[in-house]
C-alpha cells in the first residue's frame, strides 16, 4: 500500500498490536524484528526515517574499545558480535575499516586506566603505548572464532611514518587495528524498512507521522503533511524516540527523566591533501584534552569529529562555531604540515546520543549500554504499557532490536519463530562477495538490462543488489543525465522518489542520497531535482519554490551549506 492507502486502512480500522513511534535505527530495527514474526505493527516519526540521532552518527560500525575502561565489557562483546554481522548482512554498505591510533607515549595512562574503572579518576589522561597494547588484545579477544575482521598490528615511529608519511614525527608508536565503516547509514536504515514491509503485509511504517497525545486505549496521531489528527488504538507502545524519549512520554502524560544525553558534532571537509594523508584509514586518537576524536575517509572526503557535551533540548544539537574550530585545529595534532581551514568544510551535523539519565562526573563516563524502561498499570492513564528504549548505538542496534522484540511478542503471547542474526539487508542480499563475482554479476545485468556498464558499476556502489529493481525500472523508458548532476540520471531520482518514500526534497538530498553530506550541491542543482520531486508529487510553483528555500534554509541553518 501507498502512503495514502496505508492512513486510510488505519482511520477506518485502528487497531494495531504494536506502535513504535520513532524511526530511528532502534525503532527500525525493532519494526524489522516485529514483522518478521507476523506481528502487525505500525512504525511513525514526526520527520522522515533516520532523520533524528541517528542519522549523526559517526558512520562506525564498532566495538567501542575507549568502553573498557568504563568496565562496560557485556557491551563492548555484544558490539564486536554485532559489527562483524553488519559487514556479513550489509556489505554493501559495511566494510572493515582499518583504524589507526597513533601514540605519543609509551608508559601514559598506565596507572590511570584502572582508577578509572574503579570510578576513582574521571579526568581525561592521555594513553601510551603499553596500555593502548592491552586493550586492543582484550578486543581483538571479543572476536573470538569470528574472524570478521584481522587482528591488530603495532608500528614502530619508523614503520609508521613510512607508511604514512605525513604523520606527526613525535609520534613513538601507531597500532591498527579494524572496526567497521557504515558508509551510508541513512540508506541502511531506509533499507531496512523497506525489507520489512516486504516481509509482511501487516507492517506498515511511516514518516512524517507524529505522536500528539494517548489516554485509555487509544493514541492520537498527527499526519504532518496534511495536519489531520487521527487515533490508533495499540496493545503495546514502543517508544523508540531517541533523546526525544522523555517528550514522548510528556505527550502520553508520562513524566519520565530516562534520557541524559549527550551532543556530537562532526565535519565533512574536502581536503584532497588530507584525505590522501590518511588513505583508506580511520585516525582514531586523543586530543590535547584527552578528548577522543577521530579523522575518518568518507568517499572522496574527510570526516572529523566529534563532541561530547551535555545538552537538555535535543532539537538545539546544532554544530557551533566553536567545536568547528576546534576540529580544524585537533587535525593538526596528527598532521601538523596539513592546513586546514573553514574554507574546506562542505558539510557540519550534530545530533545528541540518547544516553541514559547518568551522575557521572564527566560525559565520557556515561554509560554507551541500552536497557528498556517499562511504564504500565497505576503508573499512567494507559490501557497499554510503554517500552521506553533508552540508549544504544548504531552498531548493536540489532541486538537492541532483538531484545525489544522478544519482550514484546512475550506480552503479545506471540511465540518467535525468525530471528535476524543472519539476515541480509536491502542491497547486501546475495552480495558478490569477490571481484570475480562481482565483475560476473556486473555483466550479467549489462545483458540482461542494455544498460551501460560504467552506469551499472556506479549503481551497484550506490545500492548494492538493490541494483536489480533500479535497473528494471530504468530500461522501462527512456533516460537522461541530470544538467548539474551528471553521475545521476532523471529515472534514478524518480525510482527514490517513488519507491521510498519520499515526502520533501531534503529526504533526497540528505539521506536517500548523499549529495548534500559529499558537498556536491549547488543552487541549480537543489532546483533540479526539486522539480522533478514536485512533478511526482503534483506542487504547483508556489509549493515548489518554497520546498526549495526551506530546503536551502535547512543546509544553512543546521549544516554550514550555503549555497
Amino acid at each position: 500500500m501507498n502512503r495514502t492507502e496505508t492512513l486510510s486502512s488505519l482511520k477506518a480500522t485502528p487497531q494495531v498490536s504494536v506502535l513504535i513511534v520513532g524511526a530511528g535505527i532502534n525503532g527500525i530495527g525493532t519494526f524489522r524484528d516485529l514483522a518478521l514474526n507476523g506481528v502487525d505493527v505500525l512504525l511513525i516519526d514526526r520527520g522522515d526515517f533516520c532523520s533524528g540521532a541517528s542519522a549523526t552518527s559517526s558512520h562506525m560500525a564498532h566495538g567501542g574499545i575507549r568502553y573498557l575502561e568504563n568496565g562496560e565489557f557485556r557491551l563492548v562483546r555484544e558490539a564486536v558480535k554485532e559489527r562483524n554481522r553488519m559487514i556479513q548482512n550489509a556489505p554493501h554498505i559495511v566494510k572493515p575499516l582499518p583504524t589507526t591510533i597513533p601514540m605519543f607515549k609509551y608508559f601514559s595512562g598506565l596507572f590511570n586506566a584502572p582508577l578509572k574503572f574503579l570510578g576513582w579518576l574521571d579526568k581525561p589522561s592521555e594513553r601510551g603505548s603499553v596500555i593502548i597494547k592491552l586493550g586492543l588484545m582484550m578486543y581483538d579477544a571479543y572476536t573470538g572464532s569470528q574472524r570478521t575482521v584481522p587482528r591488530h598490528k603495532f608500528y614502530s615511529r619508523t614503520e609508521s611514518l613510512k607508511k604514512w608519511g605525513k604523520l606527526n614525527p613525535q609520534i613513538v608508536n601507531t597500532a591498527v587495528y579494524y572496526d567497521g565503516l557504515i558508509s551510508n547509514p541513512e540508506r541502511l536504515a531506509l533499507e531496512i524498512v523497506l525489507d520489512a514491509e516486504a516481509e509482511n503485509p501487516r507492517a506498515h511504517a511511516l514518516n512524517y507521522v507524529s505522536l500528539v497525545g494517548g489516554a485509555g486505549k487509544t493514541v492520537v496521531v498527527r499526519d504532518e503533511l496534511t495536519d489531520e489528527s487521527f487515533e490508533i488504538e495499540p496493545k503495546l507502545v514502543i517508544n523508540a524516540a531517541g533523546p526525544w524519549i522523555d517528550f514522548a512520554n510528556h505527550s502520553l502524560g508520562v513524566t519520565t527523566r530516562y534520557i541524559g544525553g549527550t551532543k556530537g558534532s562532526h565535519l565533512v571537509l574536502n581536503h584532497p591533501e588530507l584525505r590522501a594523508a590518511i588513505g583508506e584509514n580511520e585516525f582514531f586518537f586523543e586530543n590535547k584534552d584527552g578528548r577522543i576524536v577521530l579523522i575518518f575517509p568518507l568517499q572522496d572526503c574527510v570526516l572529523v569529529g566529534t563532541s561530547d557535551i551535555k545538552i537538555d533540548h535535543p532539537d538545539e544539537a546544532i554544530c557551533t562555531n566553536e567545536e568547528v574550530d576546534y576540529f580544524l585545529e585537533m587535525t593538526s595534532r596528527v598532521f601538523p604540515n596539513v592546513k586546514v581551514g573553514h574554507e574546506h568544510v562542505v558539510f557540519a551535523f550534530s545530533g545528541v546520543r540518547p544516553l541514559a539519565s547518568s551522575v557521572a562526573k564527566t560525559t565520557a563516563q556515561y554509560s554507551r549500554d541500552h536497557h528498556i524502561e517499562v511504564l504500565s498499570g497505576d503508573w499512567t492513564n494507559l490501557n497499554y504499557p510503554v517500552y521506553s528504549l533508552v540508549g544504544g548505538k548504531w552498531t548493536s542496534f540489532r541486538a537492541f532490536s532483538e531484545e525489544v522484540t522478544d519482550k514484546a511478542l512475550q506480552s503479545l503471547g506471540i511465540k518467535r519463530n525468525k530471528n535476524t542474526q543472519d539476515l541480509p539487508i536491502g542491497g547486501g542480499r546475495n552480495y558478490p562477495r569477490s571481484a570475480e563475482e562481482r565483475n560476473k554479476y556486473i555483466n550479467g545485468l549489462a545483458a540482461w538490462t542494455g544498460l551501460w556498464r560504467d552506469r551499472l558499476e556506479i549503481l551497484f556502489e550506490r545500492y548494492g543488489t538493490r541494483v536489480e529493481s533500479l535497473a528494471e525500472f530504468l530500461k522501462l523508458s527512456e533516460d537522461i543525465e541530470l544538467n548539474y548532476l551528471p553521475d545521476f540520471t532523471r529515472r534514478e531520482i524518480l525510482f527514490l522518489i517513488q519507491h521510498e518514500k519520499v515526502e520533501h526534497l531534503d529526504d533526497l538530498l540528505l539521506r536517500r542520497t548523499m549529495l548534500a553530506m559529499l558537498g556536491r550541491l549547488t543552487r541549480d542543482a537543489v532546483n533540479e531535482v526539486n522539480g522533478i520531486l514536485a512533478e511526482v508529487h503534483g506542487w504547483n510553483a508556489d509549493r515548489t519554490q518554497a520546498e526549495a528555500e526551506k530546503t536551502l534554509r535547512l543546509l544553512k541553518d543546521r549544516h554550514k551549506v550555503r549555497l
